[in-house]
Formats: C-alpha cells, structure tokens, sequence
C-alpha cells in the first residue's frame, strides 16, 4: 500500500509555489525512510502552501495511517478524493483505512471500484478477494459479549474453547491492568481462526502466534491442546489492545512489542539467555515493524525488546510506562518523554542495559 503511495514521489512535482514541491519531495523521502512525524510535518506545511493538490493531502494521509491515526487518515484521504477523484492511490489507501478501522464491507466496497478502474492491478484484486474471504467467514461465525470482550468463532454457540478464551482473556484483562495501572474502556474485538485461515487473512509472518489491528486475531482452532500457550498468546495480543487506548498512534515497536512480551508471562528467562549470548540490539534499530525479520531475527528483536521494557517497568514501575505511552500518543517528544517518567535520559538508560 505505501509502496504504491510512494510511486508518487518519482513524479514531477508540479505545484506553483516550488516551496511546496521541495516539502512535498521532504515529506515522501520521510515516508520512505519511516519517519512518520517528519512527513507529517512536511506535508502539512506543503499542503498550507497548496491546499488544493490532491497528492499533499495523500502524503498527509499516509503519515496518519503510518501513525495509526486512522480517522485523521480517513479525513485527508476524504479532501485528496474531493480533489482528485481518480487518484488511484488515495482510493488504495482508503481501503486500508477502512480495513484496519473494522468497517471491512466499506473497504471492499473501495476496493471493487478500484479494480474496476485498474483491471490490470493485480495486488489490489489479491487484497479484495481476501478480503471478501473474510466478510464470508466473518458472517458465518458466532460471537460471544462478555464485560470486556467480544469472542467471534466458528462453531456452536456453546463452544468450549471459545469459552476457555474469553476465561483466559479475562484473566490477562485483570492481570496486566493491575501492573499498568491502567484498563481499556471499550469492549475489546476477538476472532479465533484455523491456522490456514490466519495465514490467508493477516498475512502475518509464519513466527505469528497472533495479531492485533484493533481486532485481536489468533489461530486457535485446529490448534493442540496448550492452556499455558492460549494464556501467552492472548495475553500478549491484550496488552497490545491496551496500549492502543493508551496511544491511538503509533509508538516504537521495540516498546509496544517488548511491553507485550515481558507481560504475556511471568517468565523471561528465555529472553535473557538471547540477549546474553547476543549482546542484543540496539533500540534504534526496532523502532519499526517487525513483520519482515526471519524467525531467527524476530527471536532477537522480541527478546531484546522484552529485557529492555521489564527493566523499565522494574525501574520506573507500571504507571511511569503507561504515562509514557500516554505521552507519546499525544505527541511528546520521545527523548523528553522518557526523561519524564522513566527519571533517566534515554541514552543513559540504553548504556545501562549494555554493561549489564
């Protein structure tokens, strides 16, 4: 998807103002190099240069959703469609939005337009016949309401693993909200898939025990018998789900996913023996996705995630990294941020890791 945004930055940029093309160029260069805030910035002073050009309010829609900011996403994308209403892009990110914000017959209702006016687009008819599979299956399922989570599932209404999931999941509701100070004030979304149905839906990388999109989506069925695996998988995806209430946007991976890791279990001990033969890795480096590491990288990037955030909590406590969270997702500075409620400069920190 922001491959094919980022198509765009190979154009000619054709504004009359020159300012706005140089930050238009500035703000895709950052797109391509993640950095979401820099292109944010970017086009947002490209586009109070040039408000009617479509493909600003595009690269404004691409930071958001790079920031998880999926309605300030949608709005941008709503102007770049006003503007341009065959700008291809736009719809293909559009899509996505509507996807990942849950509305998936809207998302398809995008997406047929698009294969339509692109037949040859053969990434986007893939991305629609998926998710066409899904709305199918997604219809098909039942769905259990509890105080805290809303279980979908295919099978009878009384279902003995979807009631052991919604058991487990309450479980890690009370367990990590203890520790975090902190408890989601929406019922949270669940679907339990066959392993082959998680593969073709999520297109997670074949190290996924799970995933979280504002819905959490585990392969449970078919699945072997394993409470203490059940219990790590759901708690890890919760405690993603939580720090998404926390920070609608985007904050590093190595702290959303080392959050979840050193609290989906009472034991590190595996992590700690990686990073002790490794020596670890720096933090810069997991700043972004982890979703295209080998299995034997994604080891490293979790365990070394995992130490550096239970050293924090174990430091600063539950509340300070949740107040950090918090922060971040209301747009402070990381460094300051980190300062603040972890009492210690970030740098100082890292360093401390290192001599352990």
């Amino acid at each position: 998807m922001l491959v094919a945004a980022l198509a765009i930055a190979s154009s000619a940029f054709a504004q009359a103002d020159p300012g706005a093309a140089l930050l238009e160029r500035a703000g895709w260069d950052a797109v391509a190099a993640g950095q979401a805030d820099v292109a944010a910035g970017a086009f947002r002073q490209a586009i109070a240069a040039d408000p009617a050009n479509a493909r600003l309010h595009l690269g404004a829609a691409t930071a958001a959703f790079m920031q998880r900011r999926d309605d300030e996403a949608k709005r941008a994308l709503d102007r770049a469609l006003t503007l341009d209403p065959k700008l291809a892009d736009a719809e293909s990110l559009m899509g996505q939005v509507l996807h990942r914000m849950g509305d998936l017959p809207a998302a398809i209702r995008v997406y047929e337009k698009l294969a339509l006016e692109k037949p040859g687009d053969t990434a986007a008819r893939a991305t629609l016949d998926r998710w066409r599979r899904e709305l199918d299956l997604q219809q098909k399922m039942q769905q259990n309401v509890g105080d805290h989570f809303a279980v979908s599932f295919e099978g009878p209404s009384d279902d003995p693993l979807a009631a052991k999931v919604m058991e487990s999941l309450d479980r890690a509701y009370w367990r990590i909200g203890t520790v975090l100070n902190t408890l989601p004030n929406v019922t949270v979304p669940v679907v339990l898939y066959t392993t082959q149905q998680f593969t073709d839906l999520t297109r997670s990388p074949s190290w996924a025990a799970g995933a979280y999109d504002g819905t959490i989506r585990v392969p449970m069925r078919g699945a072997p018998e394993n409470d203490a695996e059940m219990d790590r998988v759901l708690a890890h995806e919760f405690t993603h789900a939580l720090v998404h209430t926390l920070s609608p946007t985007a904050i590093p991976t190595w702290l959303n996913e080392g959050l979840a890791t050193a609290l989906e279990s009472d034991d590190l001990e595996w992590a700690e023996q990686i990073v002790g033969k490794s020596g670890g890795v720096p933090l810069d480096v997991l700043r972004s996705s982890f979703g295209r590491l080998t299995d034997a990288q994604a080891a490293l990037a979790y365990a070394s995630s995992a130490v550096t955030v239970h050293r924090m909590l174990q430091e600063a406590g539950g509340l300070a990294v949740t107040n950090l969270i918090r922060d971040l997702g209301a747009g402070a500075e990381f460094d300051a941020a980190f300062a603040r409620r972890i009492q210690r400069p970030f740098d100082e920190f890292q360093a401390s890791l290192r001599s352990r």
